[in-house]
C-alpha cells in the first residue's frame, strides 16, 4: 500500500513513537517551536507516522480507520504548508515560501506522502460496498498531477471513469496503464469493458441517425 520514503529514517526523529512523551495519536500536539509552531520535520514525521499507521489499518481490512489515518497525514502537511506559508518572505506566495522552507530531502518527502496517501485513499474507497467513484476519480488525479506515469493511479482513474459513464476518459487512462504494465490482468479486463460500452453507444448514435 506504500511505499519506503528515503527521507523517513531522518524525518520520523521528530515524530511520535515510543517515549517521545505524546499521547494516542489522536491527542498528539505538536511540540513548539517558537510563536511559529510545530517544527517541519516534527510534522513530515507525523505524516509519515500515521501514513505507516494507515497501511497497517488497510492490511488489517479496516479500512474506514485506514481513511482517517490518511486524511490526518494530510492534514499534518496542509499544517506544514500552513505553518512555512506565515514567515516573512517578503510577501513570497506560500508555496513559494513553503518551498524555501524546506531541504530537498523534505520536499521529496512530502512529495512522497502525499502520493502515497492520495492513492492509498483511492484504494480504501473501491473497498467501500458503495462506492463513490466521483472522488475515487479526484485522488487518482492529484497523484496524476505529481507522478503522471503512476500506474496505480492511472488504473485506478480509468475504472473510476468507467463506472463514472466516461468511457472515452476510461479509455485513454487505461491504455496509459496499459503501456506501463501490459500484462496486467485487470486493466486489460477493463479495456474490453470499455470498449464494448463504446461500440454500444456508436451503434445507438447510428441507430438514432
Amino acid at each position: 500500500m506504500e511505499r519506503a520514503s528515503p527521507a523517513a529514517g531522518k524525518l520520523n526523529a521528530g515524530g511520535r513513537g515510543a517515549g517521545d512523551g505524546h499521547g494516542p495519536a489522536g491527542a498528539a500536539q505538536p511540540r513548539a517551536a517558537g510563536p511559529g509552531g510545530a517544527e517541519p520535520g516534527e510534522l513530515i514525521g507525523r505524516a509519515l507516522d500515521f501514513k505507516s499507521e494507515g497501511a497497517q489499518c488497510y492490511k488489517d481490512k479496516k479500512f474506514r480507520e485506514a481513511i482517517g489515518k490518511y486524511h490526518r497525514a494530510l492534514l499534518e502537511l496542509k499544517a506544514l504548508l500552513l505553518l512555512l506559508s506565515q514567515e516573512p518572505a517578503g510577501q513570497r506566495p506560500p508555496a513559494a515560501a513553503a518551498a524555501a522552507g524546506l531541504s530537498e530531502e523534505q520536499r521529496q518527502a512530502v512529495e512522497a506522502i502525499e502520493v502515497d496517501c492520495y492513492n492509498s485513499l483511492a484504494a480504501c474507497l473501491l473497498q467501500a460496498e458503495l462506492v463513490n467513484y466521483e472522488r475515487v476519480k479526484e485522488y487518482c488525479l492529484k497523484v496524476l498531477q505529481k507522478e503522471g506515469e503512476n500506474f496505480k493511479a492511472l488504473y485506478r482513474s480509468g475504472v473510476a471513469f468507467y463506472h463514472l459513464g466516461d468511457f472515452n476518459k476510461a479509455l485513454y487512462y487505461l491504455k496509459e496503464a496499459r503501456s506501463r504494465q501490459p500484462t496486467d490482468t485487470n486493466v486489460i479486463r477493463y479495456i474490453q469493458l470499455t470498449e464494448m460500452k463504446l461500440s454500444r453507444c456508436s451503434q445507438r448514435e447510428k441507430e438514432a441517425l
